[in-house]
């Protein structure tokens, strides 16, 4: 066990067992981001989960740790998202009652992706804080376990499982760009590869709007933020006052963390499907994002980039992806299109 509350040998744990219950995602090269002086640019696609994102791993986790009388209660948790829908997946997977709480500011095309996998869905308020009050409630009054999104040490080893993987797959990487809300997947992703790979930079990824984990660093402790719409609505969300976990962790083992503009994430989201034929949700693309405007710097010979997700509402997404389409396909004679 690590001075925060997990370690190494937790995350080995985790995949040994999320084995079979999770994909173990490719890594794939993107000739479209590396460069001519020999940069060479992977994506790690969490997207292709069951669920469509990684947040399905630390979900599975926490639910594989919970005892018998734990899952008997049922769970309940708060999610822009991803989350939900991950814990939903395994709740149904377990034969448990779930329970997801969200505010007014989630898309609808997720909510309803939760409620299809059997949850019970409630709309509170504006914010994940005020969803997260409905969560208190369930837990003191009905008993219910709760499941973080990010701040639990179950979550953050299941979450930990990119980064061994990615090692297996990549030794030698330089740097890992990583999408940053909460705190979950990246810290988990910090634990594997700095116990393993001390020298490796990881770089966190949040929306200008609303960073509540950037904020808080500057801060030098966990601040809230006000929660505004973004395409990037996955990144949404503050990371608790009460923080025990994610905030060191980040502090601590993330080298460097930047923020992108709405217009920089939807032309990534745009160049990943031209350019890589990826579908993406706004919070998955801002690590290419940070690539396509060179925001970091001292990367390395060798970057990963985390594609955390793919849960985005295709109209929407049609709408960014035919109004950025790049001029060099049309007189390239290129046709495919959404």
């Amino acid at each position: 066990m690590s001075n925060y509350g997990v370690g190494i040998e937790d995350i080995r744990a985790a995949q040994t067992a999320l084995r079979g219950q999770i994909v173990r995602t490719p890594l794939v090269p993107a000739s479209s981001l590396s460069t001519p002086a020999g940069r060479a640019v992977l994506l790690k696609l969490e997207s292709l989960q069951p669920t469509g994102a990684f947040k399905l791993r630390g979900a599975t986790n926490k639910l594989h740790a919970l005892s018998d009388d734990g899952r008997t209660r049922g769970v309940v948790t708060m999610s822009t998202g991803n989350h939900g829908r991950g814990v939903a997946f395994a709740a149904r997977a377990w034969g448990v009652r779930a329970v997801v709480c969200m505010s007014r500011l989630v898309p609808e095309n997720k909510v309803a992706a939760i409620r299809d996998l059997g949850a019970e869905v409630r709309i509170v308020g504006d914010s994940q804080d005020e969803a997260e009050n409905e969560v208190v409630r369930l837990v003191e009054h009905h008993g219910m376990t709760f499941v973080h999104p990010f701040d639990d040490p179950a979550v953050l080893a299941g979450q930990g499982t990119i980064g061994l993987e990615l090692l297996e797959d990549l030794p030698a990487v330089d740097s890992v760009i990583v999408p940053l809300s909460g705190g979950g997947l990246i810290g988990g992703i910090a634990l594997a590869l700095k116990d393993l790979i001390p020298t490796v930079r990881i770089i966190g990824v949040s929306i200008a709007r609303g960073a509540a984990m950037i904020e808080s660093l500057k801060a030098g402790g966990p601040v809230n933020v006000r929660e505004e719409a973004s395409l990037a609505d996955s990144l949404g969300g503050g990371i608790g006052l009460g923080n025990r976990f994610t905030f060191p962790i980040v502090r601590d083992l993330v080298d460097e963390v930047l923020t992108v503009e709405e217009h920089q994430i939807a032309e990534a989201m745009a160049h990943l499907y031209w350019r890589e034929r990826l579908i993406s949700e706004g919070g998955a693309a801002v690590g290419v994002a940070v690539l396509l405007h060179d925001l970091a710097q001292d990367l390395g010979h060798t970057v990963a980039v985390i594609i955390s997700g793919n849960t985005v509402d295709m109209a929407a997404f049609t709408n960014i992806v035919r109004t950025r389409r790049p001029s060099s396909l049309e007189t390239a004679g290129e046709t495919a299109g959404p």
